[in-house]
This record gives C-alpha cells, sequence and structure tokens, in this order.
C-alpha cells in the first residue's frame, strides 16, 4: 500500500507527469529536460530525483552524460505506462513538449546530415580510422543467412556494403535519407559494376517496402545516430521474412565524446544486452555477439533472426463431420 502511494505522489504533479510522457518518446538528458519544459535546471533535476527515487524513471550514464527513462521492469513500470496512456496528447501543455521535442531531435538529425553531406567524400576514410572494415565485411558476408536473395541496407551511406554483399544475393537495396550519399552510392556503385543493387531515399523508422520483404536487414554504423534504436530495429524486423536475420554492426561502449560533440553520434555506442534487447523485443532471437576491436573503439556485430512458423501452427484447420482435425 505504501509503495504504491508513494508512486502516485511523485506523478501527481504536473511538471512531473510531462516528464514522464517525455520519457516515453525517448531517454533525455537534464539539459534536453530545460530546454523542453523551460524551466531551470535545477527544479528540472529536483523533479527527476523525485521520479528516480519514486522508481518510476530509471537513471543511466552515457560518459559524462546522465540519461532518463521510464521503468521497465515489474509492476512499477506497467502503471506508469498506464499513467502516460492515460494522458491527453491533445493537451496544451503535452502538445507544446511534443512539438518541443520535436525540435530537438530535428535539430539533431539535421547536425547529422550535415555532418554527412559535408564529409561524404570523406565518410569511408573516416570510418576506417574507426574500425577494421574488411575483416567486418568478411565476417558480414560470412553470417548472411543461407540462401538469401533480397537484402536490405539501411542507411548505406556510401553504398560500400552493397558493394561487397550485392553479389552474393539476387537483388539488394540501399535506403538513405541523405540525398548527397544516395548520390555517392550510386556513383560508386556503378563504378564498382554493380548492377543488382537499387538506391532509394527512405527513412529507417518508415520503410517503404512491405513486411516480410527481404531475407537479411543489415544496419551498419547507423544506430550511433539514431534518436530511437529500438524503433530501427522494430521497422527493421517488420521487413525481414520468416526464417531471415537482422545484422547489426556499431560501437561497443566508449568514451570518446568528441565523437557526440565533432560528429553528431547520439549514442556513445551499445551494450550487448542492450542491443540483444532489442533485438528480442522486435521479435528477434538473439545470437551470439561478435566483436573487432579497432584503432581506438571496439565494435560490435549483432545478430536476430526471425522463426520459421512450426508445421503445427502452419498447417491449416480443417473441419469435418468429425470434428476439428489438422
Amino acid at each position: 500500500m505504501e509503495h504504491l502511494l508513494a508512486l502516485l505522489r511523485a506523478a501527481a504533479e504536473d511538471t512531473r507527469l510531462r516528464i514522464l510522457a517525455l520519457a516515453a518518446r525517448e531517454d533525455l538528458t537534464v539539459s534536453d529536460y530545460v530546454n523542453v519544459l523551460g524551466q531551470s535546471q535545477p527544479r528540472v533535476s529536483r523533479h527527476l530525483k523525485l521520479l528516480v527515487e519514486a522508481g518510476l524513471l530509471e537513471r543511466f550514464r552515457e560518459a559524462q552524460f546522465t540519461r532518463f527513462r521510464l521503468t521497465n521492469g515489474g509492476e512499477d513500470a506497467a502503471l506508469v505506462r498506464e499513467f502516460v496512456r492515460r494522458l491527453d496528447p491533445k493537451h496544451p501543455r503535452i502538445a507544446t513538449d511534443r512539438a518541443r521535442l520535436d525540435a530537438v531531435q530535428q535539430r539533431r538529425q539535421t547536425a547529422a546530415a550535415r555532418f554527412f553531406r559535408d564529409n561524404a567524400q570523406r565518410w569511408d576514410e573516416l570510418r576506417a580510422l574507426h574500425v577494421a572494415d574488411r575483416e567486418i565485411e568478411r565476417s558480414l558476408a560470412h553470417h548472411l543467412p543461407f540462401g538469401a536473395r533480397r537484402l536490405l541496407d539501411i542507411g548505406t551511406g556510401t553504398g560500400r556494403l552493397l558493394e561487397v554483399l550485392a553479389p552474393k544475393v539476387e537483388q539488394a537495396v540501399g535506403v538513405d535519407q541523405s540525398r548527397e550519399m544516395l548520390a555517392l552510392a550510386r556513383a560508386n556503385l556503378a563504378r564498382a559494376g554493380i548492377e543488382n543493387a537499387d538506391i532509394r531515399q527512405g527513412d529507417m523508422y518508415a520503410l517503404p517496402f512491405e513486411s516480410d520483404s527481404f531475407d537479411v536487414v543489415t544496419i551498419h554504423h547507423v544506430l550511433h545516430y539514431a534518436d530511437d534504436p529500438a524503433a530501427a530495429l522494430a521497422e527493421a524486423a517488420r521487413v525481414v521474412k520468416p526464417g531471415g536475420s537482422v545484422l547489426v554492426v556499431d560501437f561497443s561502449p566508449h568514451d570518446l565524446v568528441e565523437l557526440k560533440r565533432d560528429h553528431a553520434h547520439v549514442h556513445l555506442g551499445f551494450a550487448d544486452n542492450q542491443v540483444q534487447g532489442w533485438l528480442r523485443s522486435a521479435g528477434l532471437n538473439p545470437l551470439e555477439p561478435i566483436h573487432f576491436p579497432g584503432r581506438r573503439l571496439m565494435t560490435g556485430i549483432w545478430r536476430g533472426e526471425r522463426e520459421l512458423p512450426s508445421l503445427a501452427s502452419a498447417r491449416p484447420t480443417t473441419v469435418s463431420a468429425q470434428g476439428v482435425s489438422r
């Protein structure tokens, strides 16, 4: 009883309800909340402290940054999400907060797009400073699902991964939001003589493809730019056929803060259990991760497989005079 009352008391305040609504959308820092809520840093910090102490929010570190997320374990998680579900999204304060958060996200996306645009010609060189690309490319090729025919590369960038993997499948498609990157990818693929790869502009959160469209989806050094990596993986899982795989390449946790400051990285790497949890939530079976040391960073490959339906569940049900049979 006392615990429930403590939860209710912690949530029963205007600003703290607004914080919970924002936390349901994204893991944010104190600075993010200050910008969105329009309140002072000490006041915002106090509200966050009360919510963490009550068990409604969780605090976690990312290099020198502290982020906050809704609690995701036990009965408290269900209760806090019920609080959020009951909030009216059209309420003026909630709607204004959402618009301000959208603006914050847009500024991040613009910074990332500017970085890609300004560095399009040097992108492969920059990436090579951090990770042994050739070794990773060989590993990705080795772990393509047997008999894979269609491949999708999300955030294809210069098209390098398509150059490596397209010859191993019947059709490959690369999507990216940056027109400059798409132009560079097309030029690179033409120069490499790759004829079975298409390049399209697309949003990784809303891929322009039907469900169950691809045998394998690759996401190569893209998630550290994503505001919502879990949503991106869920969308990748949506377009994978039963029996197919999602292959994620990205940095393991690190403390190179300059990548945030100078290169628009949103996340300073990912832990194995973090990515595997996202894959599991997306309906995929996570496999053992693979790690590669780079010059300054460790890179991981995380794999998730979508199960084939069992014969029992796939067999149609028929009804006869004698009853139900399969």
